[in-house]
């Protein structure tokens, strides 16, 4: 009888079991469903609301607006403007149609369009410059200028007084106003104490066109800062930083330092080979550009008294980058920066006829002083 109880009961476990088990299936089938057809829901809305934001606004619709897109417009800032005057559905949906796209270059002016174009409409409109007015004029900034002598090409040029226009680079709240704009290349490293003038380096060398009679050194400088930005969100550029864990700040300090001792014929990657391997091994870069940008004026030759300046800038006092740029770099120097050769050189020298040598040792080094430079002093 005992043993007939044990089975019984045994059983009755069995099946108690078995009913848990299919209770507990149930629920499990019933979440994942719930969970499904919530994700289905999120999915399928975030679809149709991408849908609904790429879609012109109204298909049909025969009216054009006339919409005024300034100089150095963003993206974002630019998406705003089409969704205030009802061009397109969505701003923030623009900025993220136009960064998946990887487009850019789009021009300032004034816009005739219509609510029933497509983004890639649009897009095609505000790249080809497809404006009411004509470029009035272009200004073209060289590789390797300081913004003092930027502000003497615009004084030139545009009639841009050289004070205002350094005033302006230095001011701390326009300089704040361009960190909150392009976030992703001003940052506050500008605005360290040491730093002679926030922007040096930061306007791009290329030739700018613009639209309007009489810009401000606003406008100048703002359009400049967006060729920057545009250089800088490269993907290129952007892996390049992070594989040798580079701000923009410090890219385009050791860039100008690239570009300030470059000639013609020199080998950029090897002189920023020479500046990497000192900084491994805690070398001063001692580069004479950087004194002669502490002392503030051109000179011929830079001699030993000149290497006696006090200043965060002069590379012979002071180990590593100086504390931002010296001037302002092109491309071939942002490519140098990044991909610097692989050598064992920790000296090189500028000859009088633009030959840069290269040397492992300072022995070899001052043997080419000796022959290059000395000889030329006594001949």
């Amino acid at each position: 009888m005992s043993e007939k109880k044990n089975k019984e009961s045994i059983q009755e476990k069995l099946k108690e079991k078995h009913f848990e088990a299919k209770i507990v299936r149930r629920i499990v089938f019933t979440v994942f469903v719930i969970l499904m057809l919530a994700l289905t829901g999120v999915i399928g809305g975030g679809y149709f609301y991408i849908k609904n934001a790429l879609k012109p606004v109204s298909e049909d619709s025969t009216e054009t607006t006339m919409v005024d897109i300034p100089i150095g417009s963003s993206p974002t800032a630019i998406g705003n403007i089409l969704e205030e005057n009802g061009i397109i559905h969505n701003g923030k949906a623009f900025r993220y149609y136009v960064k998946f796209k990887n487009e850019s270059g789009f021009q300032a002016g004034e816009y005739e369009l219509s609510p029933s174009m497509n983004l890639d409409e649009i897009i095609g409109f505000l790249k080809e410059g497809k404006v009411e007015q004509d470029v009035l004029f272009t200004i073209t900034i060289p590789e390797g200028r300081q913004l003092e002598q930027i502000a003497i090409i615009l004084e030139n040029r545009i009639g841009l007084k050289e004070e205002d226009f350094l005033k302006t680079v230095n001011d701390k709240a326009f300089i704040e106003s361009m960190i909150k704009k392009y976030p992703n290349v001003v940052t506050e490293e500008v605005l360290d104490e040491d730093v002679k003038y926030a922007l040096e380096g930061y306007l791009f060398p290329a030739t700018y066109p613009f639209y309007v009679e009489n810009p401000t050194a606003e406008d100048v400088i703002d359009v400049m800062l967006q060729k920057t930005s545009e250089v800088l969100a490269d993907d290129e550029v952007r892996i390049g930083m992070a594989n040798r864990d580079l701000t923009p700040h410090q890219l385009l300090t050791l860039a100008s330092l690239i570009e300030a001792e470059a000639t013609v014929q020199t080998d950029r990657e090897s002189i920023a080979s020479v500046f990497y391997n000192r900084m491994d091994v805690g070398m001063p870069l001692q580069t004479d550009p950087t004194v002669l940008y502490a002392l503030g004026e051109h000179k011929e030759r830079t001699l030993y008294e000149h290497l006696e300046v006090d200043s965060p800038y002069n590379t012979y006092k002071h180990q590593g980058l100086p504390p931002g740029p010296i001037a302002n770099a092109g491309v071939s120097s942002l490519q140098a920066a990044m991909h610097p050769a692989e050598t064992e050189y920790y000296y090189f020298l500028a000859t009088p006829d633009g030959e840069v040598l290269f040397n492992e040792t300072l022995e070899q080094h001052n043997n080419d002083k000796n022959q290059h430079i000395t000889n030329q002093d006594n001949s």
